[in-house]
């Protein structure tokens, strides 16, 4: 079977280069939402918006695998540093992934984990793992491999933060990779979370983040094309 690569971003900044940069065959819109199909360093590819959440992000999956029969997918955006070795502008690699909003915890649950499940956390796939750290070697990115915090609230305390690494074991935090991870997890659709920090999550960023959108979005997409480059 032919490999077919769905690269996800949450913001039109994060696709921009990835569809000025790949030949275009076909665009489709399905519940809102744009596909472009085409051809990117050989390889067929579905880029597409996600939008910001985690069923904006659960869809968009879905519809990639069902729709248009993607084999891996890679989800590129911005996120908040958890993980106080973090600074803005390093790249978390997805390892695994947990939703840090789901909480059943008076039923005796611990936070994050989905009631009557075999998984909660979502290990992202080796080989794309691996991929991503090459590219972050080759281009002297800091970067850091570990789990990405998916929530639809967007993280701005210090306590938060605290809790999200010391109770959870968290790298960063942000709105939409672990809805992406279950969605690919459950119809065994390997993928990877690549996240650049745009803040440490606690209210204290002092960048643009306007400007900051648009650097990161420029890294993402040189880590992505290394990753296609270097598939085989």
């Amino acid at each position: 079977m032919s490999q077919v690569i769905g690269l996800i971003g949450a913001m039109d900044e994060e696709i921009e280069l990835l569809l000025s940069s790949m030949q275009t065959t076909r665009k489709t819109v399905k519940a809102g939402i744009t596909y472009t199909e085409g051809t990117l360093h050989g390889y067929s590819v579905v880029v597409c918006k996600s939008g910001v959440g985690k069923v904006n992000a659960a869809v968009t999956t879905q519809i990639l695998i069902d729709g248009f029969g993607v084999t891996s997918v890679i989800f590129t955006g911005v996120a908040g540093a958890v993980n106080p070795e973090l600074n803005i502008g390093d790249i978390v690699i997805s390892s695994t992934c947990m939703q840090h909003d789901m909480d059943v915890t008076p039923l005796g649950f611990a936070r994050g984990i989905i009631p009557y499940q075999d998984t909660s956390e979502f290990a992202a796939d080796s080989r794309l793992i691996q991929l991503a750290e090459q590219a972050c070697k080759a281009r002297g990115d800091h970067y850091l491999t570990g789990k990405v915090l998916s929530g639809d609230q967007f993280v701005a305390s210090r306590e938060r933060v605290s809790a999200l690494y010391t109770e959870m074991d968290g790298a960063c935090t942000e709105m939409e990779g672990a809805a992406v991870a279950q969605a690919c997890h459950m119809n065994g659709v390997p993928f990877v979370i690549l996240r650049s920090m745009s803040d440490k999550a606690d209210g204290s960023a002092h960048v643009n983040f306007g400007e900051f959108t648009v650097e990161a979005s420029h890294r993402s997409h040189q880590i992505v094309e290394y990753m296609l480059q270097h598939l085989h």
